[in-house]
């Protein structure tokens, strides 16, 4: 179906359709909800890195020297809420773990991704 000039739809800038749909009560409260969860998933993550480390017994200073870096470097690893493989892997070396792996379940099926291949190569 083609649309009649006068049906013609009003062209609005991003920023203000959003304002538009922020201002519906259902939308908003979503909105909230998804931030909220995203802010959790980014707390637990956070958690559980540092929660590897303290299971190593060790400490974030410990860990930057196996990593040669300094502690606020390892502070923000464990903070952030992307990074990349290569970066869990040596993180995860330096707390101690032996053969990193990430598990998904596709299927019914597990399927393994050893992290040791995303390791940096070190120089000698």
């Amino acid at each position: 179906m083609s649309r009649k000039k006068s049906e013609r739809t009003t062209f609005v800038r991003g920023n203000a359709r959003l304002d538009q749909l922020l201002a519906r009560p259902d939308i908003a409260a979503g909105v909230a909800e998804v931030e909220a969860e995203a802010r959790e998933m980014d707390r637990v993550y956070a958690e559980n890195l540092a929660m590897i480390r303290r299971a190593g017994d060790l400490t974030q200073v410990e860990v930057a020297e196996r990593l040669g870096v300094g502690q606020a470097v390892v502070s923000r690893l464990e903070r952030r809420s992307d990074m990349l493989l290569s970066t869990l892997a040596d993180y995860l070396h330096a707390t101690g773990a032996e053969h990193p792996r990430i598990v998904a379940i596709l299927n019914g099926m597990e399927v393994e991704l050893d992290l040791d291949q995303f390791r940096e190569p070190r120089s000698a």
